[in-house]
């Protein structure tokens, strides 16, 4: 590469707003507004603005636009338990509406309880917006934190039990019912709930949905055993199947299983370990519909979450508290719907 074309390049990386505005023929203000979301700019020069930056290769200077703006454009999104599918399933639409807002994520990995405190002050020297933090995610004492430093938090499946942080859940108690129903009709008689219903919000929705639904069947058939798991993993789900199907008698033929993770497990467990037939012997029923609940080993029943639903009014209700921290905290709950496989077996005559 000669000379003048390393010289170029470099006058290139360094291009500014004044230059794209000087070569569009705009002012300064005009190229801001073009790179603003929402901002009020003409298709016409919006459009004169993006030629320049991209035959100059401007790109936008993050940090400078923060301090002329008075606010950050990162939000933090705290998450625990990436090893589960649904929760990496929900980053990618987050960041999709973040990004409509002229939001950029900044993940953590909640995961390891030592480097919490780490990870707040992380977030907290970016100047952040706000935080988003799903389900899983670390203890409540996190999101006080923020809240305590006006910093707008939203929740994903989470109990509203956090004053000024609002809350974005899937219908957990329409998806324990939908779960009752299903199984009822594929005539299952003897009903088991595995999950994390002790100490999950989910879990526990999910199980008491499950079992206040089945309380109006005859005595007996209403029966619940509650298998409880430590987490919502596959592995959790091969030792449910392994407490629950390791016995002479009395083993369940209608199982819900709090997420899909544990139902795969639950499955392969009575299938390879005991020989069980699913659905013919035990109909499943599992919640979230990961990408592996179709998969033809599998071919998972389950009550399926609206990802895109919950991350747009997570981010919504987000920037809504931005606008005005001291806005009364909101509760919103998105629909589930159920997804018919082959794990709950066909409807009984």
């Amino acid at each position: 590469m000669h000379m003048n074309d390393r010289e170029k390049d470099k006058d290139k990386s360094w291009a500014t707003a004044e230059d794209v505005a000087k070569l569009a023929g705009v002012s300064r203000s005009a190229v801001s507004r073009a790179f603003t979301p929402g901002a009020s700019i003409s298709g016409k020069t919006k459009k004169l603005v993006m030629q320049a930056a991209e035959k100059l290769g401007y790109q936008v200077d993050i940090n400078a636009r923060n301090m002329i703006q008075g606010r950050s454009s990162f939000v933090g999104v705290v998450t625990s338990g990436l090893a589960n599918p649904f929760r990496v399933k929900l980053l990618a639409p987050l960041a999709h509406y973040l990004g409509e807002h002229g939001f950029l994520p900044i993940l953590m990995n909640a995961d390891d309880a030592d480097q919490i405190a780490h990870s707040l002050q992380i977030l907290l020297s970016y100047r952040i917006a706000g935080v988003i933090m799903t389900s899983g995610a670390p203890p409540l004492a996190l999101a006080h934190e923020y809240v305590s430093r006006r910093i707008p938090v939203a929740m994903v499946n989470r109990a509203a039990e956090l004053e000024g942080a609002d809350v974005v859940n899937s219908d957990n108690d329409a998806g324990g019912r939908m779960a009752a129903q299903r199984l009822i009709q594929a005539g299952a008689t003897r009903f088991a709930f595995v999950g994390p219903h002790i100490s999950n919000f989910s879990g526990k929705a999910r199980c008491d949905a499950f079992v206040d639904a089945l309380k109006g069947l005859p005595r007996r058939r209403g029966d619940v055993e509650l298998c409880n798991t430590s987490t919502d993993s596959y592995e959790s789900g091969q030792q449910a199947g392994n407490t629950l199907l390791n016995r002479s008698r009395g083993i369940p033929d209608g199982v819900f299983c709090a997420t899909d993770m544990i139902a795969l497990g639950f499955i392969d467990a009575v299938r390879h370990r005991f020989g069980k037939r699913v659905p013919d012997d035990i109909r499943v029923v599992g919640f979230d519909d990961i990408q592996h609940a179709g998969l033809d080993s599998y071919r998972l029943s389950t009550v399926a979450q609206n990802v895109q639903e919950l991350a747009r009014h997570t981010v919504q209700v987000l920037v809504e508290r931005m606008n005005d921290f001291d806005t009364p905290a909101q509760v919103r709950v998105v629909p589930v719907s159920f997804v018919e496989r082959d794990t709950a077996g066909p409807v009984s005559g």
